[in-house]
């Protein structure tokens, strides 16, 4: 199956990474057809614009790794706002669509929106990327000021923290400073990959114990 990509359609086969030049407008404009699709990804970075269609393996990835989140908040009893996937704009600037983001300390601040807007809204406390076949550059987030970028990759997770209007490398979480999710979430995104998500999942629960 062959790429599509016309004024009426769009359709990548899964696993499908497209890039090519284009304007603001032109990114505006595939995003108005997409409508509230949310496969193809699509990004706006130095005057290209890339297209994605995930493989199923991405979506189980990001499944795992969002119900492992809300384990470790539940177990420390924090309420939060989650969104899998959303695209995150700031007025009319090019957005970003992370796979899941949540919101933890500022959850209250966006109850009952239907439409985030990051040029009044606060960003999300965390925001998670699943780089299977994807494109994700950290330096993308900046104008976001997420405090907390998590990017899956090969079996990896790598963790990065806003300070000084950057996006540091650490081997440590701000949001769960006493539980080594660098070394824990892939143990257990591979475990669901080889018993099933919710026996990993029972699994988690029992070591939270």
């Amino acid at each position: 199956m062959l790429p599509t990509i016309t004024p009426d359609k769009i359709d990548l086969p899964p696993g499908t990474l497209l890039h090519f030049p284009g304007t603001l407008a032109d990114y505006e404009q595939i995003l108005a057809q997409l409508g509230d699709r949310a496969i193809p990804r699509i990004r706006f970075r130095d005057n290209h614009i890339f297209l994605m269609s995930p493989l199923s393996e991405h979506g189980n990835q990001i499944d795992v790794i969002s119900d492992l989140i809300k384990a470790l908040l539940r177990d420390r009893g924090r309420d939060w706002q989650s969104f899998h996937p959303v695209t995150l704009r700031r007025g009319k600037e090019a957005g970003l669509e992370p796979d899941a983001c949540f919101y933890i300390d500022n959850y209250q601040a966006i109850l009952g929106k239907r439409k985030l807007d990051m040029s009044i809204d606060p960003p999300p406390d965390l925001a998670i990327e699943i780089d299977v076949t994807s494109f994700t550059r950290i330096e993308d987030y900046i104008p976001l000021a997420i405090p907390e970028v998590w990017i899956y990759k090969k079996g990896e997770l790598n963790i990065y923290s806003f300070e000084d209007n950057n996006y540091l490398a650490t081997d440590h979480s701000n949001i769960f400073p006493d539980f080594p999710v660098k070394q824990t979430i892939p143990q257990y995104v591979n475990r669901a990959w080889e018993v099933g998500s919710s026996v990993a999942l029972r699994e988690f629960n029992q070591l939270l114990l």
